[in-house]
């Protein structure tokens, strides 16, 4: 028997949660199926929609769990990284997990891996939590983000699910999952089981093929989304409207050509769920969901007058779409960014794709040890003939972009989703 102490606070129990050892775990699913089988796997009771890619997974999984349970689902919600708080991370009809819930079954899983011989990641037991929790809470279906890749994530224990779904795929972790896009779309379609329907984002058609491939392999039926079907109502800071495949139109919430372009796979998923007997994916469950869907931190107005506007953009992929986005919302008027870098990341492709949009910078340094200094940036940036302003962190930066505001300007930070979630913080408490 194991000795250890239960946690007793949310403390201990998020302190215990934070350990990341998976750089120095072998990757597979070994470790998830024994622990899971330690905690007579819950992944069995469940039925799920399981959703990778790159860019655009955690809004699709986000607004498909808004649009099942304004359908009248019991739906489980699974993303990663959190924003604010570690609870965003597990909701059940877009409530957070309870501390009470998070502590007692963090123990369960916790005694159960302290038996094993490998000691599971920190991923790894976060999701087991997850798979405890939403069947305690009874869900109909869960929507269920992958951590990182797809093949070889630990959600990929699950059983064939309803639907896999392959968001938008770019070049990332390419360390882990390979150098070229194709690569990293047969790790992603590694979801893809026989027994479930697939969906795909329109995307090359190198990717589309990979998919296709492993379709045919898994006997699966796919649906690749159709952006020539989609027809522009409207687009403003208050939404989008449009139709697709001739149906709707929809009303979204989220801002964003990218969020629009999710929001064609989470309405093929409902198609597909529809097929397979989820009848009550109405057209107005469909709207509904998106019009109330939220996703914090992406593409986010926080505030008018001036426009404050919060992006997790953080690869070249992510800004280029984030100006796309601000371009089409703004036209050309220029905007005050507020950002920070890491040194190991293309930082100098990202910043110069911001540039024909900037009226201004306020540069910060991001608490990382690969962070690129403020001033070293600031530096770089006035070299390109731009002002940049370095301040001395998140709120001080804040402080300096309002300052520098107008009230017809508009301001936009971007960065890590960290970095994004400390910006809310301070402009909440403000």
């Amino acid at each position: 028997m194991n000795n250890v102490k239960d946690l007793q606070t949310i403390e201990e129990t998020l302190k215990y949660l934070q350990f990341d050892n998976w750089e120095q775990s072998a990757p597979g699913l070994a470790r998830s199926r024994e622990l899971l089988g330690l905690l007579g796997n819950p992944e069995q009771k469940l039925k799920f929609v399981h959703i990778a890619g790159t860019n655009g997974k955690g809004s699709t999984a986000a607004m498909l769990a808004s649009v099942l349970r304004r359908a009248g689902y019991r739906t489980g919600l699974y993303t990663s990284p959190h924003l604010l708080r570690f609870h965003e991370r597990m909701r059940v009809n877009g409530e957070e997990i309870d501390d009470e819930s998070l502590i007692s079954l963090t123990n369960t899983v916790r005694n159960a891996a302290e038996q094993m011989s490998e000691m599971p990641t920190g991923f790894e037991i976060m999701t087991a939590i997850a798979f405890l929790y939403f069947v305690q809470e009874q869900c109909d279906i869960v929507s269920l983000e992958v951590g990182l890749g797809g093949r070889m994530d630990s959600t990929n224990v699950i059983p064939a699910p309803e639907v896999c779904v392959v968001a938008n795929i770019g070049l990332e972790h390419t360390a882990i999952l390979g150098d070229t896009v194709e690569k990293i779309a047969a790790e992603k379609c590694g979801i893809i089981k026989h027994g479930s329907h697939a969906v795909l984002f329109g995307q090359s058609e190198s990717v589309e093929n990979v998919a296709r491939e492993k379709c045919a392999q898994e006997d699966v039926a796919l649906t690749i989304t159709a952006q020539e079907k989609l027809e522009r109502i409207s687009s403003s800071l208050d939404g989008q409207e449009f139709k697709y495949r001739g149906r709707g139109p929809y009303h979204l919430r989220l801002l964003g050509e990218y969020q629009l372009l999710n929001a064609l796979t989470v309405i093929d998923v409902c198609s597909a769920l529809r097929s397979r007997g989820w009848d009550k994916l109405t057209d107005e469950a469909i709207d509904e969901g998106l019009s109330h869907a939220q996703w914090p931190g992406r593409l986010e107005l926080l505030r008018r007058g001036p426009d404050f506007i919060v992006d997790g953009a953080h690869n070249p992929q992510c800004v280029d779409a984030l100006m796309d986005s601000l371009a089409a919302l703004y036209g050309d008027k220029k905007l005050i960014f507020l950002t920070g870098v890491l040194r190991d990341k293309d930082w100098q492709q990202m910043l110069r794709r911001a540039l024909p949009l900037a009226k201004a910078f306020v540069v910060i340094t991001p608490p990382s040890a690969r962070a690129l200094d403020e001033n070293e940036l600031a530096a770089w940036l006035n070299a390109q003939g731009v002002q940049a302003i370095p301040a001395k962190d998140t709120d001080d930066g804040v402080c300096r972009a309002l300052e520098l505001a107008g009230e017809d300007d508009a301001i936009c930070s971007w960065g890590s989703l960290y970095f994004t979630g400390e910006v809310r913080r301070v402009l909440t408490e403000q």
